[in-house]
């Protein structure tokens, strides 16, 4: 209990250092002035041509400073990447219910129907025009509203690309809607739902019926996950569940580790190179983030081609970080290894000098590749040897029949 009274205080606290704003709209939809408020990423302002995956948090005044604290805990260590957390306040009075509403047929009814538009049609074009956004989009609510989100995956083109449910309270027939729309949807989906062994019985047996459907489910563009916590409550688990699922969602983002060097990288029989290439398509294609490659990543890669003899990968890795870090001397470096590792030292020496005229970057120094090259001219060359084509042997003149 300690550890995660201590892990509760973090995320709170961590929150408060992020940039949050109040803002309203006079809702057309809803014939109402509603209020959220917008959570900033701390290199908001000192970034300006960035651009921030957006999270749409219902119940928004209790759940966005945990979601807040585990975001900015996460990017802290490169774990997680920076979002614009919109955050709609409905603990007053009946507004979370009356937002969740729906008929007896199980669809958004009246004022859940509204409140359904509100976020597609006003909302999020609100804070799209306002801010800088990318179409990466999150949802996730509790109990009542993480029922009521699962309705965005009704449609034919969600709006949404990833769905964080906590412990919710499914509407009619939901469960088998869901697992059809999940069979059928042809856009990459990460959907998410957790609940307890303490939970509400019925939504322990409507998340399992629901997890029964998606195990049949082949379909690739769906990300699954479903957590059942020991020892939370109804209400505890959220704690949990934040950080389960955003690294669920965002698994890959994070720098290589050591474990997935040694469990993953190290064991590959080739293909080294295009490893780190695959990671950060995966980041761009299926995340919806484009970021520049770590340099720590390109050690790491490098390290793996070394270890494994390889060396062949250092050419492409070269070519790769000439893409990536085109001013620097990474991609010149990589392809001077290369040849030094196969004998042919002149040119080894030539591609060194050649990086000595390019930026430094992380622990390759001006001084670092000029002693490379200085310790490669007494070194004698390997002998390539050019491989002649096999002689033909000629045809003997064919007998007539």
């Amino acid at each position: 209990m300690k550890i995660k009274a201590l892990l509760l205080f973090i995320m709170v606290s961590l929150a408060t250092f992020a940039q949050k704003v109040d803002e309203k709209i006079q809702s057309k939809k809803l014939n109402e002035e509603r209020t959220f408020s917008i959570i900033l990423p701390a290199s908001y302002e000192s970034n300006p041509e960035k651009k921030y995956p957006v999270l749409v948090l219902l119940d928004g005044e209790y759940l966005a400073d945990p979601f807040s604290g585990i975001l900015k805990y996460g990017n802290y260590w490169d774990d997680l990447p920076e979002m614009i957390i919109v955050a709609i306040n409905q603990n007053y009075g009946e507004a979370r219910f009356n937002d969740s509403n729906f008929g007896e047929e199980g669809l958004p009814k009246d004022s859940g129907a509204k409140f359904f538009e509100f976020i597609g049609f006003e909302l999020l074009p609100y804070v799209q025009q306002k801010y800088r956004t990318l179409p990466f989009r999150i949802i996730a609510g509790h109990d009542t509203t993480a029922g009521f989100l699962n309705f965005y995956i009704y449609k034919d083109d969600p709006i949404f690309n990833a769905f964080i449910s906590l412990s919710p309270e499914m509407a009619p027939s939901m469960e088998e809607r869901i697992a059809e729309r999940l069979s059928k949807i042809q856009q990459p989906i990460f959907y998410y739902q957790a609940t307890s062994k303490a939970d509400l019985e019925e939504i322990q047996e409507n998340t399992k019926k629901l997890d029964d459907f998606v195990k049949e489910i082949k379909n690739p563009n769906v990300t699954y996950r479903y957590d059942v916590f020991q020892n939370t409550s109804h209400y505890s688990l959220v704690a949990e569940a934040i950080p389960s699922a955003f690294y669920f969602i965002f698994k890959g983002y994070q720098p290589i580790s050591k474990l997935e060097f040694n469990e993953k990288i190290l064991k590959l029989e080739s293909g080294y190179a295009q490893y780190l290439i695959d990671k950060y398509d995966y980041i761009e294609k299926k995340i919806g983030l484009k970021m520049q490659p770590r340099y720590s990543d390109f050690k790491a890669i490098e390290a793996a081609i070394m270890k494994n003899k390889a060396y062949s990968d250092l050419e492409i890795l070269g070519d790769y970080a000439d893409k990536q870090y085109p001013k620097t001397m990474l991609g010149t470096y990589h392809r001077g290894l290369y040849f030094e590792k196969i004998g042919q030292y002149k040119r080894a020496a030539k591609e060194y000098q050649n990086a000595y005229t390019k930026s430094e970057i992380g622990d390759l120094t001006k001084n670092y590749i000029l002693d490379r090259a200085e310790a490669l001219k007494s070194k004698k060359e390997v002998e390539v040897k050019e491989e002649k084509p096999a002689e033909t042997p000629a045809e003997e003149p064919k007998k007539d029949e």
